[in-house]
């Protein structure tokens, strides 16, 4: 029988292509300076048996249709190495992603609801609060806590384990998710 919690980590977007020094999309060392706080969350969140997603942006080469096109450069493209997990959080996944407690996702916006299961996943396992990690900030992580508040679940942002390549957009999200959106900011 699946255990039924009543808390998710949303871990968005850690990919080689936001967060490598040579990533498509970096941000950069902002990023990369919370590898170990993201790692330590995730493992801490998969021991106790809790959902664990991987909202992982996805796009296809060329697709000039997609409405990013227009504002970044291509970036996790289906198929190549900018779309795996940024260092040992690749590792942390390659050993559980065969747990029913570990949800890889594909999403294709910002918000890691927008087009997927995400909420019939979250619900049929009766979570209510969402832990929210990854980057970047004020982009994908915004968005996705944007929806959550609106679907009516409570979040705790950990501060420690967001990041973005824009300083201001980072510091503006978190004053958001607390003023506006009622998150706690841990």
């Amino acid at each position: 029988m699946t255990k039924t919690n009543q808390k998710a980590l949303i871990n968005i977007d850690y990919t080689n292509d936001f967060v490598a020094a040579d990533g498509a999309l970096t941000c950069g060392e902002p990023g990369q300076n919370i590898e170990q706080r993201i790692v330590q969350l995730t493992k801490e969140f998969v021991d106790n048996q809790d959902f664990v997603v991987f909202a992982v942006d996805l796009h296809k080469a060329g697709d000039t249709l997609h409405p990013e096109t227009k504002l970044f450069p291509p970036h996790n493209i289906d198929g190549t190495a900018g779309r795996h997990l940024y260092g040992a959080l690749q590792g942390v996944f390659d050993d559980h992603k065969h747990s029913e407690h570990v949800y890889w996702m594909d999403k294709t916006r910002y918000s890691a609801f927008a087009g997927t299961d995400l909420e019939l996943r979250l619900r049929a396992r009766g979570i209510t609060e969402l832990h929210l990690v990854g980057v970047c900030t004020d982009i994908c992580v915004l968005h996705t806590a944007v929806d959550a508040y609106n679907k009516g679940f409570d979040l705790v942002i950990h501060k420690d384990a967001v990041a973005s390549f824009d300083p201001e957009g980072h510091a503006w999200a978190l004053r958001h998710f607390e003023g506006s959106l009622g998150a706690k900011v841990v």
